[in-house]
């Protein structure tokens, strides 16, 4: 299978989904979330930097619940650039400043 090369609007939105899992992990350890979510601690630290500008949905889904983020916040937020500050995980705290 051949993958197409990323367009730069992926690697954007690859950025701002690391953002977001970024602000909603905060003080809790890269660790911990991921071996929560059942994922390496090198996989969501190259999805935090931005270094996976893809990842698989699965991955993404087990990080989400982990933090308490519905689905639907991830992708509004991960659609254009200004959607962060609207993004809020489910405990009701907010995620911009």
């Amino acid at each position: 299978m051949v993958r197409l090369p990323l367009t730069p609007d992926d690697v954007a939105r690859g950025q701002r989904l690391g953002a977001l899992l970024r602000r909603a992990r905060a003080d809790r350890s890269i660790l911990t979330v991921a071996l929560d979510a059942g994922i390496s601690p090198e996989t969501l630290r190259k999805i935090e930097s931005g270094r996976v500008a893809t990842p698989a949905f699965p991955t993404v889904a087990a990080i989400a619940e982990v933090l308490g983020l519905s689905l639907d916040a991830v992708w509004d937020a991960i659609k254009g650039p200004d959607a962060l500050d609207r993004v809020e995980p489910e405990s009701g705290t907010r995620l911009a400043s």
